[in-house]
């Protein structure tokens, strides 16, 4: 399907992150361009971006590049989550199909700072094995997705923090805690003092919504295990916030003087 010349430029942004939802406010504001919002489903009530919504998969990367070609898509954002690998490399290889230009919006990794006792693990099976030397009581932080790493520590009690309640298979000894950020660092330290908790474990999404679990670790002394990201696609653009990816959509979708 080919868009009309007088037609505005249509973006498709993978999202369900706070960046995405920010990229469709600004090209909600953008005359030269239209987007489409599409959400993995995986949470029960998302929070929808402005402009047109689609949820659900694509059928993988086959499915989703011939989805470009029906809906003439120009350019396509990848604004998914940090470790939302699948979707990435489904958004790679269509991107190559088709030749439609790809951008990866990531918001940056957390640092850390004096003070703080993180150990790094390459993926939840290896953060998992790490924890019994760690502590018995553990806040994990990593989503309700991949529990199934962490259900064969029968002797630790864990405190799970997710939006949607998770399925199993799952740690025997659980507290869900249903919850949905941002969260404040008052919340956070009492959080860790009610439960007693010796021991967080986060994936490193980066921003600022639950950065504060972060600080809360520090002051108390708790040793954090950090889940390092899997890296993009290789040859993918990347860029660190919405603007910045308005800027690289306009260089490339608005028509010259």
């Amino acid at each position: 399907m080919r868009r009309p010349p007088s037609a505005p430029a249509h973006v498709l942004i993978l999202g369900g992150t706070t960046e995405a939802r920010r990229l469709a406010e600004l090209l909600h504001g953008t005359p030269s361009i239209t987007a489409t919002s599409s959400l993995a489903g995986r949470v029960a009530s998302p929070r929808l971006p402005p402009g047109e919504t689609r949820v659900g998969g694509f059928g993988g990367a086959e499915g989703l590049a011939a989805w470009l070609r029906a809906h003439a898509v120009d350019a396509v954002v990848d604004a998914t989550h940090p470790f939302a690998e699948r979707i990435s490399f489904n958004a790679a290889r269509a991107a190559a199909a088709t030749g439609i230009p790809l951008l990866a919006l990531r918001r940056p990794g957390w640092m850390p700072v004096e003070g703080d006792r993180w150990l790094e693990a390459g993926s939840l099976e290896e953060a998992a094995r790490l924890l019994p030397a760690l502590g018995r009581r553990v806040f994990l932080t990593t989503g309700r997705m991949g529990l199934s790493a962490f259900a064969d520590l029968d002797e630790l009690s864990f405190l799970v923090r997710s939006v949607d309640a998770p399925e199993p298979p799952h740690p025997p000894r659980m507290t869900v805690l249903l919850d949905r950020g941002p969260f404040t660092l008052d919340a956070e330290r009492e959080l860790l003092r009610h439960h007693r908790v010796d021991v967080v474990v986060t994936k490193d999404s980066g921003g600022t919504a639950t950065a504060p679990k972060l600080t809360a670790a520090r002051e108390a002394g708790l040793p954090v295990v950090v889940v390092r990201r899997p890296p993009v696609p290789e040859g993918m653009a990347v860029v660190s916030g919405p603007r910045d990816a308005l800027r690289w959509l306009l260089e490339r979708l608005e028509p010259g003087p």
